[in-house]
């Protein structure tokens, strides 16, 4: 049965660094493309990083680029998004996503995730 598990989320202060962690048990996670999307209050769920099977292509949202960094580690199954300088506009529930095909197809639904996670919470209070 596939399964992604988000953690790390949490309320944290504008301006400080939070590190999101998803554990996938997809086979083979080394061939998944993977990604992190986010949902704000009142809002569509939006792409926000994303990482290609290979690892040698990754991709960011202009909101986030420079801030947020996705990398994956094929040994324990997991991606990261390592988040700094926390804006208030980052609060959202952030999920994790595995794209069988490998790829972060960037004009396809969804960016081709066809596997998702329940999503954890994070809140940037001022």
């Amino acid at each position: 049965q596939v399964q992604l598990v988000e953690s790390g989320g949490g309320l944290v202060q504008a301006g400080s660094s939070l590190r999101l962690s998803c554990v996938a048990s997809v086979h083979p996670f080394s061939t998944h493309g993977l990604g992190w999307f986010r949902q704000a209050p009142g809002k569509e769920r939006e792409f926000v990083a994303g990482i290609s099977w290979s690892a040698g292509n990754t991709y960011y949202a202009d909101a986030v680029k420079g801030r947020f960094t996705i990398w994956r580690d094929n040994a324990k199954n997991t991606v990261y998004l390592q988040m700094n300088s926390l804006k208030l506009e980052d609060t959202a529930v952030y999920y994790c996503a595995a794209n069988p095909g490998g790829t972060v197809a960037a004009g396809a639904v969804d960016y081709g995730m066809r596997y998702w996670g329940k999503g954890t919470l994070v809140t940037v209070s001022s």
